[in-house]
């Protein structure tokens, strides 16, 4: 299903069912039970479409769990993979919906709010910041304690009333930090309006590091030798490049062309580097006609060719990479590797990576362009945040990790 469909849905149909729901509730609230305070016990997480911030949620479901809580994860079947390279959640303890087209989305959200109330889910988290569906997912869940962000005196991205403890998004901290406000509400003991009345520290934001074996090592290894066999572990060091980014917004893709002189000028000054051009298996034939244009037997099209759960594998043994702002600059941050993100219509502020990482932004007059006010849907159609960036200001950059 397309982005711009899901939103047109999730404001059409969106906005009259929270309505009708908010007014449900409110007419069955003598026959549901209360939020009357108490330890979260079975703590269900909400995100669905962001795959990158399955992974800056990390600490605040850590946190959740180091309280005593059982947790458990609602997300979309396509971005599942990215909940899997920490494993803070159990798998039993996932739950997907397939967006493939209205029918089966409707039978998965059907078939949620049953498993929902038999896993006797005590406490949701909605982590999207102003998305009707979710608000309508957390609002028919059964759970007593409801948590989300919530619109207060802000005007328009109306989601009901269904939440029993409501947040204030911050839009001037790092949304890892609001991850961690949120967690903090469901654990607080006294009604506050609004929540989180709490300190939130960069302590607490710091992630994990994923557990990778030698085997797995070796797989990696092995497959980029069927790609390039000349590869030596030993002498070449490997830079990745992700010329990609999702289709939610894909005025965050730098251009190719700028890709590609960088992808040349890495060759020209380091014989011991190969390149490779990572993405999803769909994007192999754009990575190929990135590699025609660099014209060098050291720049290979690697996408596709290694599983989601790989990515760490490759990642530790990976020089650097350099990457649009998008899923893999948050995947590669629970390794050591040095990423370069390069920002645009967003700002690294709120979602630069929480790893080995350098934001790479212009900061123009009208950067960032998407927020949770406007559902991430820019206007823009000529990203000049991007263009400013160029090949030989990146290159300066990546050129002092190599020479380190």
């Amino acid at each position: 299903m397309k982005i711009d469909t899901m939103r047109r849905i999730d404001y059409l149909a969106g906005v009259p069912l929270c309505f009708l729901m908010t007014w449900l509730l409110r007419l069955l609230s003598p026959f549901i039970s209360k939020d009357q305070g108490g330890e979260p016990k079975k703590v269900l997480f909400i995100e669905l479409s962001e795959m990158g911030s399955a992974i800056i949620v990390d600490p605040a479901m850590r946190k959740m769990k180091r309280s005593g809580a059982e947790i458990y994860f609602l997300i979309f079947d396509s971005n599942v993979g990215s909940l899997k390279l920490l494993n803070t959640v159990p798998e039993a303890n996932i739950f997907t919906i397939s967006i493939t087209g209205l029918v089966p989305l409707a039978l998965d959200t059907f078939r949620f709010l049953l498993w929902s109330r038999k896993q006797n889910i005590d406490t949701v988290i909605d982590l999207e910041l102003f998305s009707r569906y979710t608000a309508l997912l957390t609002g028919l869940s059964g759970a007593k304690r409801r948590i989300g962000y919530h619109s207060f005196h802000n005007e328009g991205l109306y989601r009901g009333e269904m939440l029993t403890r409501r947040v204030a998004y911050n839009p001037h901290q790092h949304i890892a930090k609001s991850f961690i406000a949120l967690v903090n509400t469901a654990l607080a003991k006294k009604e506050e309006l609004p929540y989180s009345k709490s300190l939130i520290s960069d302590d607490e934001i710091k992630l994990a590091k994923a557990d990778v074996s030698e085997m797995q090592l070796a797989s990696v290894r092995e497959k980029i030798k069927l790609v390039y066999p000349a590869f030596d572990p030993v002498e070449s060091r490997i830079v990745l490049i992700n010329p990609n980014a999702s289709d939610l917004l894909p005025q965050r893709r730098w251009m190719p062309d700028r890709y590609v002189q960088l992808m040349r000028m890495i060759l020209e000054a380091h014989e011991d580097v190969v390149i490779l051009i990572t993405g999803a298996p769909a994007e192999r034939a754009e990575a190929e006609g990135l590699k025609a244009q660099v014209k060098s037997d050291r720049c290979t099209n690697f996408a596709g060719c290694v599983a989601f759960a790989e990515l760490p594998a490759l990642y530790t043994q990976s020089s650097l990479m350099v990457s649009n702002d998008s899923g893999p600059g948050h995947f590669s941050s629970i390794t050591d590797m040095k990423t370069f993100v390069i920002f645009g219509p967003e700002t690294p502020q709120l979602y630069g990576s929480l790893g080995n990482s350098t934001p790479i932004y212009a900061g123009l007059a009208c950067s960032p362009c998407v927020s949770a006010a406007n559902h991430r849907k820019t206007p823009c159609h000529d990203n000049v945040c991007l263009q400013v960036i160029h090949p030989q200001q990146v290159f300066d950059l990546v050129q002092q990790e190599l020479l380190a």
